[in-house]
């Protein structure tokens, strides 16, 4: 278990990135049967039932794991472990496309014709822990929706709904959960003057918002997630143009945060460059870190096995590239989907040695030295015996997680796709 004080956080950080990589390995794999009701991570199921809490029964076939185990399907809220320290110094899970659901209803009588990304409702991501959400706004049908198009124009064949009922359930969470923060990143397409004013107002949100005038732009430490709370800023939104910071008070992304690549290049083993709107990853003149994994053409089945040991490698190469600066935001496709602890147990081993010093936010002990870390125990990694089950679980999707596009299928949707940016 890796402990380090207060003087020596460096190093710690970098130990933990390396513990990490092979903790991970460890956790990734399966372990034996166990109990009806009683079935932790890893463990063989065969049923949703027959898992624990913030948990689902689920699979891999991608790494060749179709026996039934469980699978993480929460996020630990960090700050309910420990808190009081700088926005800056956590690290969040965040959906890409948290709106491109799985199986939403097209508007009538059009068939959509789009890439899926989540698959469960932007409600339910908030309740398993997701705490970032990214959102393509457009100008279409005399209202700003929220739309997976192109060429900055809306379709009705790309539309999914009006952005007001997403942000509506935004508003709906802050309000059930008075210490949660929400950010918001918008891919901004709105032309109509003062329209994210409006929406953000009329969904109820402004009075959560975090104002621009309050937000660093020396890459100097945040407020703490303790006065955010206190001034009910808690709500931090932030836009793809910079025009709209100074003709609405939205923050301009990449004046407050460096990201990496997204889509392909941003997997790519070994690499982690810089998205070309932001400034390098190793700047230190804005002091957050926006990091994407994930591929340009997502596909679910192949999710369980992105979130397994290339996730827990890539964040290791992005935090070298930012010169040993770990991510804020992990933004990820199909977020619930892994091989044993996924996302979640990656998120967890970042937030561990930058809050208390320890491997693991869980191992992190409220109020306590930095460094003084709980033992915590790996999952016994045994092979999985049964061969009953289903993937969806305990925390459920909005639909079933088990649909998925067949090879063939997608290459002809990537063929049609194109063919459209081609002739329009």
């Amino acid at each position: 278990m890796l402990a380090c004080s207060a003087e020596h956080r460096s190093v710690c950080t970098v130990s933990a990135i390396a513990f990490l990589l092979l903790s991970f390995t460890l956790f990734s794999t399966t372990s034996a049967a166990c109990s009806n009701g009683n079935c932790q991570v890893l463990e063989a199921c065969s049923a949703a039932t027959d898992c624990g809490t913030g948990l689902y029964c689920g699979n891999c076939p991608a790494l060749g794991k179709t026996q039934p185990f469980c699978v993480r399907g929460q996020a630990t809220i960090p700050t309910s472990i420990v808190n009081g320290l700088p926005f800056n110094k956590y690290t969040w899970v965040v959906t890409h496309n948290s709106f491109s659901i799985v199986d939403a209803p097209p508007l009538p009588g059009v068939q959509r014709l789009t890439f899926y990304n989540q698959e469960d409702t932007v409600t339910n991501q908030l309740r398993n822990g997701v705490r970032g959400l990214m959102l393509d706004m457009y100008d279409f049908d005399n209202d700003i929706w929220l739309c997976h198009s192109f060429r900055g124009q809306c379709f009705n064949f790309t539309a999914f709904q009006p952005a007001i009922n997403t942000l509506k359930e935004v508003e709906a969470f802050l309000n059930d959960n008075p210490t949660e923060i929400v950010t918001i990143i918008i891919e901004d397409y709105v032309h109509t003057p003062k329209g994210l004013t409006m929406l953000f107002t009329n969904a109820g949100l402004d009075k959560y918002w975090f104002p621009v005038s309050k937000m660093p732009t020396k890459g100097e430490d945040w407020p703490t997630v303790t006065q955010m709370v206190q001034d009910n800023h808690r709500l931090l939104v932030f836009t793809s143009v910079a025009s709209k910071e100074a003709e609405e008070g939205v923050a301009y992304q990449w004046k407050y945060m460096v990201e990496n690549e997204a889509g392909d290049p941003g997997v790519v083993k070994g690499s982690c460059p810089n998205r070309k709107e932001s400034k390098r990853l190793n700047s230190r003149s804005a002091s957050l870190f926006f990091q994407n994994y994930f591929p340009t053409y997502p596909v679910q089945s192949d999710a369980c096995k992105e979130h397994s040991n290339p996730l827990a490698a890539m964040v290791g190469t992005c935090y070298k590239a930012a010169g040993n600066l770990m991510p804020n935001f992990v933004a990820v496709n199909f977020y619930m989907r892994s091989d044993g602890g996924g996302v979640f147990d990656v998120v967890d081993r970042m937030n561990g040695p930058t809050l208390c010093g320890c491997s693991t936010v869980t191992a992190c002990q409220a109020g306590a030295p930095f460094g003084s870390c709980k033992n915590v125990t790996v999952p016994n990694t045994s092979p999985v015996t049964n061969t009953a089950g289903s993937f969806t679980g305990s925390v459920q999707f909005s639909s079933s997680a088990s649909t998925v596009l067949s090879p063939s299928c997608l290459i002809l949707f990537l063929f049609c796709f194109s063919l459209m940016k081609f002739l329009l």
